[in-house]
């Protein structure tokens, strides 16, 4: 019975995994924590135990889970086909739809029921446990962009030099498990020991490369965002390599501060300007003008808000806003004469 839920419960999901896809806005490399060149076998690999770790039978009442589930079965769905994967790297999402409304291979991924042609359509309590491949270490790497980057978006090249497996001669033991045995020591008492039990594989070894690797810093990155590349970290034999992650740093600027997805920056005005109005442009992150002047009395240290002026938010068409603050300079003297006019202006 509760095999039969399963199949019914992945069943349920095929018309709400694309839409819950489009609507998250995520790659489905993103979410299938692969690479964009990832092989047939690293997104399997990926698809498998993800696919297990989020299956609503190990994740009862969890609806973040089954989410997750329907979007990793829809994501592997397409990039399992290579048909749909061209498409979908050339094209995107809307490529796919075009291409379904005029006569392609459609969706219905949970009707082919993707999951159990991975576990036979099993799922209970003596189902396969998830592989524990050991993993090699992650990379971790600063990037350092500049505030126009971050505003409008730019491409980095970096020069990336790694451990990569190649193969050698000879052989090794691999695959090694422990097997739990039992002898008999004397009449009706036996022993349990352990011994390892390794396959015989061709040798491997390390040899350093080196790659250039383009790093996109989209419009919006926050300070301390990661942008990472899946297994293309340190590799390790007889198991999955570690991720690449490049760590987004901001430089600092010498007119804009950033917050969140304000900015702040400060102007200086004259005490003529800051009492009778004054026009001012100042030059944004991209080259456009912004105009900051006032017609009304401006304050020491005041602060005007202009909106839409801010940094774009990340993955959304909207903006925060900018923030500028007035210096007001006063003179350094005046003359008897300025003196006596400005207290006719103003009173006494």
């Amino acid at each position: 019975m509760r095999i039969l839920k399963g199949l019914v419960f992945v069943l349920l999901f095929s018309a709400a995994a694309i839409e819950v896809v489009v609507l998250a806005g995520k790659s489905y490399y993103d979410i299938l924590q692969v690479s964009k060149q990832a092989t047939d076998d690293q997104i399997k690999r990926a698809y498998r135990k993800l696919a297990l770790k989020f299956h609503p039978d190990k994740n009862p009442g969890n609806e973040e889970a089954t989410k997750k589930f329907a979007e990793i079965n829809n994501a592997y769905e397409i990039l399992a086909d290579r048909e749909k994967r061209g498409i979908y790297d050339q094209y995107g999402e809307e490529g796919l739809k075009q291409n379904q409304q005029n006569g392609g291979r459609g969706g219905g991924g949970f009707g082919q029921d993707i999951f159990s042609q991975f576990f036979g359509g099993r799922f209970g309590g003596d189902e396969e446990e998830e592989d524990r491949a050991p993993k090699g270490d992650d990379v971790v790497v600063e990037i350092y962009a500049t505030l126009e980057d971050l505003y409008v978006g730019n491409s980095y090249t970096v020069w990336r030099e790694k451990n990569v497996l190649k193969p050698a001669p000879g052989k090794r033991k691999c695959n090694c498990k422990n097997k739990v045995s039992h002898r008999q020591i004397a009449h009706g008492m036996y022993q349990q020991y352990t011994q390892q039990v390794c396959q015989e594989c061709p040798n491997v070894k390390f040899e350093r490369e080196g790659l250039s690797i383009n790093v996109d810093i989209e419009k919006g990155m926050r300070d301390g965002q990661e942008i990472v590349f899946y297994e293309d970290g340190e590799p390790i034999i007889d198991g999955e390599p570690g991720d690449l992650k490049f760590v987004v740093r901001t430089k600092p600027h010498n007119r804009f501060k950033r917050e969140g997805n304000h900015l702040h920056t400060t102007v200086t005005i004259t005490l003529l300007d800051a009492l009778v109005g004054f026009q001012k442009d100042i030059k944004h992150l991209d080259g456009h003008q912004v105009a900051v002047g006032s017609t009304k009395i401006t304050k020491p240290k005041e602060v005007r808000k202009f909106s839409g002026e801010g940094m774009p938010v990340f993955e959304s068409s909207k903006k925060g806003d900018l923030f500028v603050m007035f210096e007001v300079v006063f003179p350094s003297s005046l003359t008897e004469a300025q003196k006596a006019a400005i207290k006719q202006i103003l009173g006494s």
